[in-house]
């Protein structure tokens, strides 16, 4: 890999932009719609019409596989509930090995091979059983990811190992498998109390996805903001990853009108339109080629 001057560091590649698809509208069209819109060639799906790929009967998963194809998107990442904020330590391994595979299949139609996933939210017993069940679990969605041929990515949120950097590279160590990486969301650590950078300076190395997300915290909770505008270091953040050589995308999560933990979702066309200013602001940020992409049109939206 050829060095990268921190000069250089922030004219990131247009093609490297994608974006969660259900942050931007509810319904596949609408999703696949929109990033083609904004000239990306790439989409993170999470939800169509508030189910998650594993829910989808065989026939529509195909249909879903075909129609993304055609709209010319590639899909980088399928973002799984398992281990996530709908489950607990004590939600049963037999159902979450299911989704696992489900989902494999439905990202398979679609060219992908990486599935997030997180490492289960306490549900009140002392840390260290938390900590011991939690490994536990994680060793085995991993052999399973072994078998069925895809990599996981945890994301730095719910779960045990999303606590701190410390929790995540002991989970990394413990597991030791190259079908355990890491999703870094730059965003993240504001909800659970820690800084974004100092979270990735420790786990760097196994970063092989990155959610944009920006806000600051208040009164101990998290408020999400446009690229740029709060404490998540954003810019920072790439840098530092690019110059340790992450060749990924940054895909957009906006969590200003969709905030499916929250159970919050906006009115579809506020939705749509905050998150084409959310592109535009983002592509500003990371230094996109002015000439390549349409996200910076920002006449085309009146």
């Amino acid at each position: 890999m050829s060095a990268v001057s921190v000069r250089d560091v922030l004219g990131i590649a247009a093609d490297r932009l994608c974006g969660i698809g259900d942050e931007a509208a509810p319904d596949l069209a609408g999703q696949l719609a929109i990033h083609h819109e904004l000239g990306m060639d790439a989409i993170e799906l999470r939800t169509v019409d508030g189910l998650g790929l594993h829910d989808l009967p065989a026939g529509d998963a195909a249909d879903l596989a075909r129609r993304t194809i055609v709209a010319g998107l590639r899909v980088p990442v399928v973002d799984t509930p398992v281990g996530s904020w709908s489950t607990t330590v004590a939600t049963g391994m037999d159902g979450e090995l299911a989704i696992l595979e489900r989902s494999a299949k439905a990202a398979a139609l679609l060219g992908c091979d990486r599935l997030r996933v997180m490492s289960y939210p306490n549900d009140g017993r002392p840390e260290r059983e938390w900590r011991v069940e939690s490994l536990r679990r994680m060793r085995t969605l991993t052999r399973e990811a072994e078998r069925l041929g895809v990599t996981l990515l945890h994301e730095n949120c719910q779960g045990w190992a999303g606590q701190s950097a410390a929790h995540t590279v002991h989970m990394l160590e413990e597991v030791a498998s190259p079908r355990l990486r890491l999703l870094f969301d730059t965003g993240n650590g504001l909800a659970y109390g820690y800084d974004s950078l100092d979270f990735l300076e420790r786990v760097a190395p196994w970063v092989e996805h990155v959610h944009i997300k920006d806000g600051i915290r208040s009164g101990g909770q998290a408020e999400f903001t446009m690229p740029g505008e709060g404490t998540a270091h954003i810019t920072t953040c790439v840098r530092l990853l690019e110059e340790d050589g992450y060749r990924g995308y940054y895909s957009l999560e906006p969590h200003l009108a969709h905030i499916p933990h929250l159970g919050l979702s906006g009115d579809p066309s506020a939705l749509a339109d905050g998150y084409r200013a959310y592109a535009r602001r983002c592509a500003g940020l990371l230094g996109i080629d002015a000439g390549s992409r349409t996200y910076w049109e920002e006449s085309h939206h009146g």
